[in-house]
């Protein structure tokens, strides 16, 4: 298994929820990460929480960690040598994909015991 470098992004995180077809709102993009989806039956933004208006429906207190790369498409298995020890502790993770990069998104209160799982999986935690 390869070891992975991973960083911790500062501030903590909130996945919002809006409606199918609203606009992409101004206050999610800014500094940090932030990932947009459409789905069929809502619109998701992940951002920092400090930025979502207090009126939008979100869940909040998530850590964001990079996964240093770039690999190639279709080297899922190293996203998954990652996370798969994680679950297993009883730590939710999100998993989120861009063309570059990996993060993944666990509560803040478990961020301290996934970087103790991180590690003792062999990979590294900046």
């Amino acid at each position: 298994m390869a070891t992975v470098e991973l960083k911790q992004l500062s501030g903590e995180y909130t996945i919002a929820k809006l409606p199918v077809l609203a606009s992409i709102p101004s206050w999610g993009d800014g500094e940090g990460f932030v990932s947009i989806s459409r789905g069929d039956d809502e619109l998701s933004v992940i951002c920092l929480r400090d930025r979502v208006p207090t009126s939008v429906k979100s869940e909040g207190n998530w850590a964001c960690f990079k996964v240093e790369g770039p690999f190639v498409f279709g080297e899922m298995s190293i996203v998954l040598s990652v996370v798969e020890s994680v679950p297993e502790h009883g730590v939710g993770v999100l998993a989120v994909s861009t063309f570059n990069g990996n993060y993944l998104l666990v509560r803040s209160q478990d961020a301290a015991a996934a970087i103790d799982f991180f590690i003792a999986a062999g990979h590294r935690v900046e």
